[in-house]
């Protein structure tokens, strides 16, 4: 769970319990954002946590599978929502209804801003991945709060006109060493979770419309699935896939229909034009008319089972 502007992590340790089972677990502890201050709480008397629960990391398995095997790994947060089911519950139990009193500080962090705060924290074999408002993205090392690195975009401030609830983030996503976010001015960004170096990016909007991206992407059998939002201003929806390695595009489906005189040349022109199309009256893809069709996928609500595609959330 993450919360937007409060005033201290003492309002947590206030809260009712039933609130933990969507809190970041990390072993013995759990890791939180408050306002413009990243948080990490532990147990008092229990020893700092390590990567995946005391295992190592599985590196000779697909990351696709470690995430689908989520409940084997108690001490990770592989992907937002913990799981590709995005349940973002946790099976960790030592923080429960008798310990909860013993729940202290144990490191904070500043962020460089005060705008809105959304993200949820990925814990990654020992490291903790999240991001900040202006789509930054930080590198912490769990146990201790020590940044191993910032990335800044350097999103255009002007960007921020097209943002309908400020130039939030919601998180990012980790695949196979490569940390990826999506950027308020529309671009998708593959970092080196090593060093945040940026491995390669790419712009999946159209700078001109009034698309932006706040949600966290996801990552499904090496493909980076991305969606964005603007439709209160005009925009038309589209979610996108890219090759996780290379940054190519894979495909790109659009949500709702755009001009009858014009295909799209994407995957989505049958099924647009044999299923929606017949349901829609008007002018609703003119912009001198109000339109654009709307339906923009701003964030997933998560895969409906291992083998069914993610299903986004519109706006």
């Amino acid at each position: 769970m993450v919360f937007g502007r409060a005033r201290g992590w003492a309002i947590l340790a206030a809260m009712d319990w039933s609130l933990f089972s969507s809190v970041l677990p990390w072993p013995r502890g759990v890791a939180v954002r408050l306002g413009g201050i990243a948080l990490v709480l532990q147990l008092a008397g229990c020893s700092a946590a390590t990567g995946s629960g005391g295992s190592q990391p599985r590196r000779h398995e697909s990351f696709g599978l470690r995430i689908e095997r989520a409940d084997l790994e108690p001490g990770n947060w592989l992907s937002t929502g913990r799981g590709y089911d995005e349940t973002r519950f946790s099976s960790l139990a030592e923080i429960n209804p008798s310990t909860i009193r013993r729940l202290g500080l144990v490191w904070s962090y500043d962020l460089d801003t005060d705008r809105g705060q959304e993200s949820t924290p990925l814990a990654v074999d020992g490291k903790l991945f999240t991001t900040s408002a202006w789509s930054k993205v930080q590198a912490f090392d769990a146990a201790t709060g020590r940044l191993l690195w910032q990335f800044d975009p350097r999103v255009p401030g002007g960007a921020a006109v097209k943002a309908c609830c400020d130039v939030v983030n919601r998180g990012a996503a980790y695949w196979n060493g490569i940390v990826f976010v999506g950027t308020i001015d529309g671009r998708l960004i593959a970092l080196d979770a090593a060093d945040g170096k940026v491995r390669w990016s790419v712009q999946t909007t159209d700078p001109a419309a009034n698309n932006t991206i706040t949600g966290a992407p996801r990552v499904v059998r090496g493909k980076v699935i991305i969606g964005n939002g603007g439709a209160e201003l005009g925009a038309r929806g589209f979610v996108t896939a890219y090759d996780a390695a290379t940054g190519a595009k894979a495909w790109r489906f659009y949500i709702v229909p755009g001009d009858p005189a014009k295909a799209d040349g994407e995957i989505s022109d049958r099924p647009l034009r044999e299923l929606a199309l017949p349901t829609w009256s008007g002018r609703w893809w003119a912009h001198d008319d109000g339109g654009g069709g709307g339906g923009t996928a701003w964030d997933l609500d998560g895969l409906r089972s291992r083998t069914r595609p993610p299903i986004h959330r519109h706006g």
